[in-house]
């Protein structure tokens, strides 16, 4: 399996290039981007850091998670999709989008094509999303894709200093093709 590039209408998703990596650490330094991460600071290094180590392994390695970059159609940094290869035929993704960016339909845009793509052409079976209970733009992005809630885990995350619920959502290719 190799890095796929994706087109739509107004978006490219596509491998990171070492160009992309001042925008990431940018973005994702943000407090509103970080909230609901595992990070709370984020610095060039930390994304060269990350680069590096998507690059040592081919991707699709199952049990590690790569990074796929979301751009503009001039080919700027906007974002980010995350994959995590849990087993041959199931998935779990996320999603960052720099602020500027949210509430254009862009994440929803993207998402489609990420799906299409993991079930169409991958034959994947099952994705995943986990977010934080707290984050209502995410689950209400995974909720207009038609993704299931399948769990509601209440304070079983301590997270940046305070005990943290979580949803998990699913969407089985059967299901994503009786919506295409």
């Amino acid at each position: 399996m190799h890095y796929p590039t994706i087109s739509t209408p107004r978006l490219k998703i596509r491998a990171f290039t070492q160009a992309d990596l001042p925008a990431f650490a940018r973005y994702r330094a943000l407090p509103e981007v970080a909230r609901f991460q595992s990070w709370s600071q984020y610095s060039l290094a930390d994304a060269q850091a990350l680069f590096v180590a998507m690059n040592s392994v081919p991707f699709g390695t199952l049990d590690a998670w790569f990074q796929l970059a979301l751009a503009d159609t001039a080919d700027q940094l906007i974002g980010d999709l995350a994959l995590h290869f849990i087993d041959e035929q199931q998935l779990e993704i996320g999603f960052t989008l720099a602020p500027e960016f949210q509430g254009q339909g862009l994440a929803t845009e993207a998402l489609n094509a990420l799906l299409a793509y993991l079930f169409e052409e991958c034959g994947k079976h099952r994705l995943i999303a986990i977010t934080d209970a707290e984050n209502k733009a995410a689950w209400q992005l995974l909720e207009r894709l038609h993704f299931r809630r399948e769990g509601h885990f209440v304070e079983n995350i301590f997270f940046k200093g305070h005990w943290g619920s979580e949803f998990q959502y699913a969407l089985l290719a059967s299901e994503w093709r009786t919506l295409t």
